[in-house]
């Protein structure tokens, strides 16, 4: 297929990358039922680090076995895999060439106290595998979030040298911000941005709500409303080089299908590139996962019925 010139406008913005990182951006990019339209939608799957296989799982247990994720996401049509490297070498051989994949080089579990990650695989695994990006968690605000930033430095240098972008999952936590904090949209707006000057190619963060955190922050917010989600959204792209990077946003715990759909408006309308959306497909049997991801294709292509 022919580069399409929204694609071509989103490729241009990264102007010291390599043809390399290019190529594999516009694998993502031009990929599945999205492919061509700069949107786009990617089935996370690192979920069962974090929360463990039952949490994760258990609601769908077809979810279990890596290659259920694999066919979902070819199946659904949608842009990209994302997943840990055990659960991608799991599929690596039965599905290679036919859905771009991310591989997910650091994780944590929620066992732990610190806010950190292990990283857990490596650019050698990536080019191994044929994955299309590398992905990476932050947590600013963390006491390890300056470890966190030197890991990504040198994981993202040496997976540019060798023509593949990196994805970071950019998600305030830890360290002197409360828990009610790390939604706020002057937190989550800082986070994406953090993601952006580290070098990510494309960016993952929560949508925020409208509360303002930061006492110092109050004021550059003040006379603004951001009651509408849809200007959040938009504010947290702006906060990324105004729109010069590829931002999405997480789907979060699983809800209901209603708020799903309006999250996907909302983040359409505010300018976002799209969802990444684990828990709320795979969690659901595979004929209603289907449909959600097909209803979802639908509202990013403004085709709604």
């Amino acid at each position: 297929m022919s580069i399409t010139p929204e694609v071509k406008k989103i490729l241009d913005c990264y102007e010291s990358d390599s043809p390399g990182v290019k190529a594999n951006l516009y694998r993502i990019l031009m990929q599945g039922k999205l492919g061509g339209t700069g949107k786009m939608i990617i089935l996370p799957v690192d979920q069962g680090f974090e929360h463990g296989p039952a949490r994760s799982f258990a609601p769908n247990a077809e979810g279990y076995d890596p290659h259920y994720h694999y066919q979902l996401a070819i199946d659904a049509g949608l842009n990209a895999y994302a997943a840990p490297l055990g659960a991608l070498e799991a599929g690596a051989d039965t599905f290679a060439g036919q859905i771009p994949t991310i591989l997910k080089c650091n994780n944590a579990n929620s066992w732990a106290s610190a806010r950190d990650s292990a990283v857990t695989a490596s650019v050698d695994d990536a080019l191994r595998l044929g994955c299309a990006a590398i992905g990476f968690t932050i947590y600013p605000g963390s006491d390890d979030f300056f470890e966190m930033v030197e890991e990504i430095r040198e994981l993202r240098a040496e997976a540019a040298a060798v023509g593949i972008p990196t994805v970071i999952w950019s998600y305030p936590r830890g360290g002197n911000l409360p828990k009610s904090g790390e939604l706020a949209l002057d937190v989550g707006a800082y986070a994406a941005h953090m993601a952006a000057l580290a070098g990510a190619h494309i960016i993952k963060v929560k949508l925020p709500s409208d509360h303002i955190e930061q006492e110092d922050a109050k004021s550059a917010y003040e006379g603004m409303d951001f009651s509408a989600q849809s200007d959040r959204v938009e504010h947290v792209v702006k906060s990324c080089f105004n729109g010069r990077r590829i931002v999405v946003f997480s789907g979060g715990a699983k809800k209901g299908a209603d708020q799903v759909y309006q999250d996907a408006r909302d983040i359409r309308d505010g300018g976002g590139n799209g969802s990444i959306i684990g828990r709320n497909s795979f969690q659901r049997s595979r004929e209603d996962a289907l449909d959600m991801l097909g209803k979802l294709i639908a509202i990013y292509k403004n085709e709604e019925g």
